[in-house]
């Protein structure tokens, strides 16, 4: 199974890269909309239209496309385990870590923002809207320039 992988590394590669890309697209705009979703009326027609495209974009892109990162990005160190002797790869692993932490935080501000249970500010999800970006360019950085 090794050798099948290795053999196939840059198709899975390719799929991690695209998977990462609709991943952090998801991870970009679900925040926005929270900040839209506060100052919404609970119960009103834009704060029940906002709840169903969150539930859309975290079920249906955000969990899945995170859900192929990983298995891809795990296949790919299966197929060539020598990759964890690199310092960078730990440094990436790490920021990917915090990454899933934020999306964890993020698909539990949905499900209050789905009962009107909301307790943080606009300002709030505007920096939380930072840290996904923050993250990938640790990551990006890690992967391509691999300074240690």
């Amino acid at each position: 199974m090794q050798q099948f992988l290795y053999e196939h590394y840059l198709g899975l590669k390719a799929l991690h890269i695209i998977a990462m890309v609709a991943w952090m697209a998801g991870m970009f705009y679900l925040p926005r909309l929270y900040v839209y979703h506060v100052k919404a009326a609970k119960g009103g027609e834009l704060s029940e239209t906002l709840k169903v495209m969150e539930r859309r974009l975290l079920r249906i892109i955000i969990n899945p496309a995170m859900i192929v990162t990983w298995l891809c990005g795990g296949l790919m160190i299966w197929a060539n385990p020598s990759i964890m002797q690199e310092g960078w790869i730990h440094v990436k692993l790490t920021a990917l870590l915090l990454m899933q932490i934020v999306h964890a935080m993020l698909a539990r501000h949905r499900k209050q923002f789905l009962k009107d249970a909301n307790a943080h500010s606009e300002r709030y999800y505007r920096i939380i809207n930072e840290v996904p970006t923050v993250l990938l360019v640790i990551i990006v950085i890690m992967v391509v320039v691999r300074p240690f």
